[in-house]
């Protein structure tokens, strides 16, 4: 009955340690919430390379900011650029036909419902197996 009513609330029963895949409950949620912000570093690539882009204006967080204005643009795509490059690099990892659904679920939040309706090619848990896969090898690269 527990169960059911995490399920109707919404919530989610957490992963069995036995599951290969596993991982914490807290370690996930970290995971989710970096990956959320991918279109955010898609972005700041972007105005980076813009004519008129400035360190400051693409959120960078830089503890010692040099003076010298490329090398601030140097380090601020080094900086988004390897996020990005570990999650696309966490999707290569799975199933080609699959990957690009997880990668809107992970970094848009979208569900398996709404991901079907847009073509995904796999049932639930096939989905669901990926989705944890996908988590799995992010917490393993970025231990």
């Amino acid at each position: 009955m527990k169960i059911c009513n995490e399920i109707m609330r919404g919530e989610r029963a957490e992963l069995s340690k036995k599951n290969p895949y596993y991982i914490s409950k807290h370690r996930y949620y970290e995971l989710k919430h970096f990956c959320r912000q991918y279109d955010e570093w898609k972005r700041a690539l972007v105005r980076i390379d813009g004519w008129k882009a400035f360190p400051e204006s693409t959120g960078a967080i830089v503890n010692a900011t040099p003076s010298n204005p490329t090398e601030q643009m140097a380090m601020a795509r080094a900086f988004y650029s390897s996020r990005v490059d570990l999650l696309e690099h966490c999707l290569g990892e799975l199933e080609p036909a699959i990957a690009p659904y997880i990668l809107r679920g992970v970094t848009e939040g979208h569900s398996y419902e709404a991901l079907r309706i847009k073509g995904c090619p796999c049932c639930k848990d096939t989905y669901y197996n990926n989705y944890r896969k996908f988590f799995w090898i992010l917490s393993r690269e970025r231990a």
